[in-house]
């Protein structure tokens, strides 16, 4: 999806407008100016084109042809600085900008552009100071500045210091003459996920130029949001009718299809077939950079087309070994190799992105997940749940993973670290997929942790067993047919009851089960795995009535023998009351 497909590498999308020329600009030379500066309006105006349709590389190369050929122009420097930007070259975005100031120093927009690099570096007082100065250089009339201003604002999350300069840009543009004043609001409320004002400001945009795919882009891109997936489609492809050759469209278009695959399971290889057919249009519509290859290796990530990205990231670290976006490719490499099940690879490239991100705001939850996850195949217990947990705490939604660490400690008969995993995912998960099967393991992980120690005499306390039973409790609430939650509760009961003076402890749960499986649900009964459960209850009840009931007891051990005649345990118990003399002896423990 598009949240997390930006979690990736930072890509800025916003249109880029000249300032607008003051009245006090105008001279009687105008005419000769125009004409003089025919090829370069032309030109800066391609470039413009070139960056809208995300053609990075190819707007590079004009900007950098006319920074040369019109080394005055600020704006040439800012739309250059801009495209470094969105392609996450703050380095040397910052370098052009601060030629452009030193080449027109009344131009405002470089110093937003010096901002915009201040707050990609965490620098929010040097970018509020830069912002303060495009204004002072500025005509008090244009609303340039401070939209831009506002937008800045809005790509690095601060919409509260964003709203005032959109609102600001929106009154100085009286006349709503200039369409991107309600792009950018409504680019502002869609950072903001507010759906319906994104779309009101969108659409007040193509009022005042129907013709900007960017505003009809995003109305589909605001409808996919909000999972009306057929609007979506419509109004991207009235987007791609209008101009078959609009890249964004299509990548739109690819997230469209991709998000509306995970949303329909059933249909979701048709999807996901048509969300890389368009994403493929996508990259041949624009220049095939290393930018854009390695946008299309975090797409086909989301895709789960696993076997082609770790092609396409082989090639992007063979083509440019010392690219800065290196860490990007090294991330998906690893993601790639361990969802290929090559463990040890995945291993070593994750290990290689963490070593080299010495800024570790910029590791994401889902690279520690898949470090942790390759650390658990290599055997690595320990070390594998401390970055699941750092993955867990940093996106909730990874609680799954440490399911699979709790199951790896459960196996090897770590029951105690195993009951602390799995209540770590309850709590972070109580009620999401797989939490049922979290309590049932919470409750097994305890029982044998006491069994195992009080077979070895260590005298383990019976909080294990409180702890295991209301996790049953709850289990059997939420899914009050799974029959194993009664059997175990069964079992913990013998542990909880007085071993030398017995109490009864254990009839109430397997009496449960018992009307579970032959009077409320009988066709559960009648399932080949459930015979084994049924002995179990008839047998552990056959002794708990044989003190008190001995007719009661003989009906239930007589029933166990119906479906295990050889059962040891009912033969004894049934021994025993035709033989008062003999002693019986307890069942013997399931552990």
């Amino acid at each position: 999806n598009e949240t997390c497909a930006a979690s990736f590498i930072t890509i800025k999308i916003k249109l880029i407008e000249p300032m607008k020329m003051t009245k006090k600009a105008i001279t009687l030379g105008l005419g000769l100016v125009v004409m003089g500066s025919a090829s370069f309006a032309q030109s800066l105006t391609d470039a413009k084109k070139a960056i809208d349709a995300e053609q990075y590389q190819k707007a590079t190369s004009m900007l950098k042809a006319l920074v040369n050929s019109q080394a005055s122009k600020g704006e040439n420097y800012y739309n250059l600085g801009e495209v470094y930007l969105r392609t996450d070259y703050v380095d040397s975005a910052r370098a052009v900008f601060t030629k452009g100031v030193t080449a027109d120093p009344k131009y405002a927009l470089n110093y937003i552009g010096l901002g915009e690099a201040d707050l990609a570096s965490k620098n929010a007082a040097s970018a509020k100071t830069n912002f303060d100065k495009a204004i002072e250089v500025s005509s008090k009339k244009d609303y340039l500045p401070s939209m831009y201003i506002g937008k800045a604002y809005t790509a690095a999350g601060d919409y509260t210091s964003a709203l005032p300069f959109l609102q600001k840009a929106d009154e100085l543009d009286k006349d709503d003459k200039d369409a991107e004043t309600f792009i950018a609001l409504g680019d502002y409320y869609a950072a903001q996920k507010k759906n319906s004002e994104a779309l009101q400001n969108y659409m007040r945009a193509l009022n005042i130029n129907e013709n900007l795919l960017r505003g009809t882009v995003q109305i589909g891109r605001m409808y996919k949001e909000s999972r009306a997936f057929p609007e979506s489609e419509e109004r991207l492809k009235e987007a791609i009718t209008k101009d078959p050759n609009y890249g964004p469209a299509y990548r739109e278009i690819a997230e469209l299809y991709m998000q509306w695959a995970n949303f329909e399971p059933q249909n979701f290889d048709a999807k996901a077939a048509l969300a890389l057919e368009n994403y493929r249009k996508y990259l041949d519509l624009t220049d095939k950079s290393f930018e854009s290859k390695l946008r299309y290796a975090q797409f086909l990530f989301y895709a789960k087309d696993y076997k082609t990205l770790e092609q396409v990231t082989a090639e992007l670290a063979t083509v440019s070994p010392n690219d800065p976006k290196l860490p990007v490719v090294l991330r998906m490499r690893g993601y790639s190799a361990y969802e290929n099940k090559n463990y040890p690879q995945s291993l070593q490239y994750m290990n290689d992105l963490f070593a080299k991100t010495t800024d570790t705001s910029r590791l994401i939850a889902t690279d520690y997940l898949y470090l942790g996850k390759a650390l658990l195949q290599s055997g690595n217990d320990s070390l594998a749940l401390k970055n699941i947990t750092k993955a867990v705490q940093k996106d909730s939604t990874n609680v799954d993973a440490l399911e699979d660490v709790a199951l790896v400690l459960f196996k090897a008969k770590n029951y105690a670290k195993a009951a602390e995993v799995y209540k770590s995912a309850i709590k972070l998960n109580p009620n999401g997929k797989g939490s049922l099967t979290n309590y049932y393991y919470l409750a097994n992980a305890n029982y044998f942790n006491y069994a195992l120690a009080d077979r070895d005499k260590k005298n383990p306390s019976k909080t294990l067993l409180v702890e295991a039973d209301s996790a049953l409790s709850v289990l059997n609430k939420k899914s009050p047919e799974f029959t194993l939650a009664y059997i175990l509760r069964g079992r913990i009961a013998r542990f909880e009851d007085d071993q030398n003076n017995p109490k009864g402890l254990v009839i109430a749960p397997f009496e449960e089960y018992l009307k579970l499986v032959t009077v409320t649900k009988p066709e559960l009964a009648q399932s080949p795995a459930e015979a084994k459960n049924l002995v179990e209850a008839y047998t552990n009840l056959g002794y708990a009535y044989t003190p008190t009931d001995k007719e009661k007891a003989k009906d239930y051990f007589n029933k166990a023998l119906a479906i295990d005649a050889q059962n040891a345990n009912a033969l004894e118990g049934l021994k025993y009351l035709t033989a008062p003399a003999a002693k019986p002896k307890a069942p013997i423990k399931k552990k």
